[in-house]
């Protein structure tokens, strides 16, 4: 049985901390990547090691799907089966993946007067700390309204910045702008990006990778103060991403917490090998 009235969902790409979906009672509904004829579930069929490798493999074309609505629609039944009286599902960024449409259409067909559907206009911890607001306010006893508007109030406080090694990925897959792309290309720079709207946008151009994990920590510190809960994302550059939180836990001591993970395989496919990412949810007001 739900340990509250209103049941939480997700989707894999909140990178939750291992183990916190199970304890919290959150179902987290995966996305799928395609390494040519063999399809996998992220987080559940394919490691990040594995997606690296299939990465680096140039004649294997890998790519991603958002979950089918059925695959909600079932999540959905066996939650109010269960004894859930309301649902809050809360996905990442709509302009990002058709996840959010898929559990919007799967919400109308199964119960629509007791399911909400979230925006997180986010992603990874991003999403995850909304995530877990949601379940920290459901598990209080308040109403479906009351947990959407947990999620809806962090996620819109979160900032997610990262940094990749080649932003051609993003472009093929429709996630940044082909001018944006060239820029980079083009002069050599390593520009750091971030999500504004729901959408992956440049903010800063530097030119080497040291510049752009200084100026990424400084940001992420600048963003952050007392009570600051912060993760620090990463595809294959563990030392990196050690390296990014330990600045981080020095400049903003008084962090609530600060989570260092690997990236799954939905979004590793699309940054590629090397990414180093921030995401800082400040306090509330």
């Amino acid at each position: 049985m739900p340990c509250s009235p209103v049941a939480v969902v997700t989707d894999s790409t909140a990178h939750l901390p291992p183990g916190v979906a199970l304890k919290r009672g959150v179902q987290v509904v995966p996305l799928e990547v395609r390494l040519g004829g063999r399809i996998a579930r992220d987080g559940v069929d394919i490691t990040p090691a594995e997606l690296v490798a299939a990465l680096a493999d140039r004649n294997l074309l890998v790519q991603t799907s958002r979950p089918a609505p059925a695959s909600f629609a079932a999540v959905y039944r066996d939650l109010l089966d269960d004894g859930a009286e309301e649902i809050v599902s809360v996905h990442l960024s709509r302009e990002l993946s058709g996840t959010w449409d898929a559990a919007r259409a799967a919400a109308q067909e199964v119960a629509p007067d007791r399911i909400r559907v979230v925006d997180s206009r986010a992603i990874a911890m991003g999403l995850g700390f909304a995530v877990l607001s949601a379940c920290d306010v459901a598990d209080a006893g308040a109403d479906g309204a009351e947990v959407e508007a947990a999620a809806v109030a962090v996620a819109a406080r979160c900032r997610v910045l990262f940094g990749v090694q080649d932003l051609e990925r993003l472009r093929r897959g429709g996630r940044i702008g082909t001018a944006a792309a060239l820029v980079g290309s083009a002069l050599a720079v390593k520009p750091l990006l971030h999500l504004s709207g729901g959408r992956i946008a440049p903010l800063e151009k530097v030119r080497t990778t040291s510049r752009a994990t200084e100026r990424l920590v400084t940001l992420a510190a600048e963003s952050g103060g007392a009570g600051t809960r912060l993760a620090v994302h990463h595809l294959g550059a563990e030392d990196r991403a050690l390296d990014v939180a330990g600045r981080l836990r020095e400049r903003v001591p008084d962090a609530a917490e600060v989570h260092v993970s690997e990236v799954g395989a939905v979004i590793g496919a699309h940054v590629g090998p090397g990414l180093i990412g921030a995401v800082v949810v400040p306090p509330a007001p």
